[in-house]
């Protein structure tokens, strides 16, 4: 089947819509900017406008947004409540609680200005927008998809991230099921009783799934090790270990501008390599079978290098001006730098790049089940 152009419909593979996701969100922590945040924002939507099938997960994207929404509430509130009193504009007072000596530097109450408060919605855009950038990656890819990618020494870990990622939407739908039972008998679907008595059948539904989950893994060899010595083994949790620590330390170093340059591109370094020896020595010991593995071609190099592209135009943006955080007090018009413009732009490639998904009439979607195999 054709798409919108030449070539043939298919899902692109999960870990270029992670890397490109994650580039984004990591490039919006850099800014408190609302133009460059709102960009991505729109850049991030116009993607999964294009790209998403018409699977049920990948109808997710909005109730991020609304996260996001109700994230950026919270820090006003939270601002207007106990946030520290920046001068300016005073827009009104709430009652002052005098606290101890001990607890100086926190306010409750007090005069708020509309310094401050752009200050707050500023800072809970960016957290809403890297909300956004993950319900992105999470509406265009399936998470089991993303399991099977995954190297065989990490497949454990990456069972048991996705099975926590899973469980909230099935148990929405399983209580949606067990709603419209209720309804079709007659009875009541709101108020203490009502949830007292689905408790039971969706933690029943949920604990038969699990048991059916584990049941399928264990029959298929799930968690069996190879002839590897143990020493092999535990070299390889540790390597795991020191690189985790290392990349989270880099990342660190690379999202915060004052931080020295050794926790920047030396602890990405050691990290990356750690890992990518661990790797080597864990699928060693991990033989598995791949049923259809996903391609990695010249499209999933373009949205990966394209959400990469984002992050770079931040972090040139920062270095050649302070445009990526506007001041709030006193308050000043946002500019748009140049470099993070045009890195934010690229960035919507793969709405043309990526190939077009094709429909659940042609695809089957894997399974839990069917990823345990």
């Amino acid at each position: 089947m054709m798409g919108g152009s030449l070539r043939p419909r298919r899902l692109l593979h999960p870990g270029a819509w992670w890397v490109w996701s994650i580039a984004l969100a990591a490039a919006a922590l850099r800014t408190t900017n609302p133009l460059l945040l709102g960009l991505v924002v729109v850049v991030v939507a116009f993607v999964v406008a294009s790209r998403r099938s018409d699977a049920p997960w990948a109808r997710s994207f909005a109730s991020f947004l609304r996260l996001g929404v109700i994230v950026i509430a919270i820090r006003v509130v939270f601002q207007i409540l106990f946030g520290n009193r920046i001068p300016g504009n005073t827009l009104f007072t709430i009652p002052e609680l005098t606290l101890p000596d001990w607890a100086a530097g926190v306010s409750v109450g007090g005069p708020v200005t509309s310094e401050a408060i752009v200050g707050a919605v500023y800072q809970g855009l960016r957290l809403a927008v890297v909300l956004a950038c993950f319900g992105a990656a999470a509406s265009l890819c399936s998470p089991y998809r993303l399991l099977r990618a995954l190297p065989s020494a990490l497949y454990e870990a990456g069972v048991a991230v996705t099975v926590a990622l899973t469980f909230a939407p099935q148990a929405v739908i399983a209580a949606r099921q067990v709603r419209d039972a209720r309804r079709l008998r007659g009875r009541s679907e709101r108020g203490i009783r009502a949830w007292a008595g689905s408790a039971m059948p969706v933690l029943e539904g949920a604990l038969d799934r699990a048991v059916a989950l584990a049941a399928s893994m264990d029959s298929r060899g799930y968690g069996r090790h190879g002839d590897s010595p143990v020493s092999m083994r535990r070299a390889g949790s540790v390597l795991t270990l020191l690189g985790i620590v290392c990349i989270s330390i880099g990342c660190y170093g690379i999202l915060d501008p004052g931080a020295p340059a050794l926790l920047r591109i030396p602890a990405l370094g050691l990290g990356a390599v750690s890992l990518v020896v661990a790797l080597l020595l864990g699928g060693r010991s991990h033989h598995r079978s791949r049923y259809r593995p996903d391609p990695w071609a010249s499209a999933e190099w373009i949205v990966a290098l394209s959400g990469i592209a984002a992050f770079v135009g931040m972090v040139v943006a920062g270095r050649n001006g302070p445009g990526l955080d506007p001041s709030v007090y006193p308050l000043e018009i946002p500019t748009l730098p140049a470099a993070a413009l045009i890195g934010i732009l690229v960035a919507a490639l793969p709405a043309w790049a990526a190939p077009v998904p094709p429909s659940l009439a042609t695809v089957s979607v894997p399974t839990g089940l069917e990823v345990a195999a």
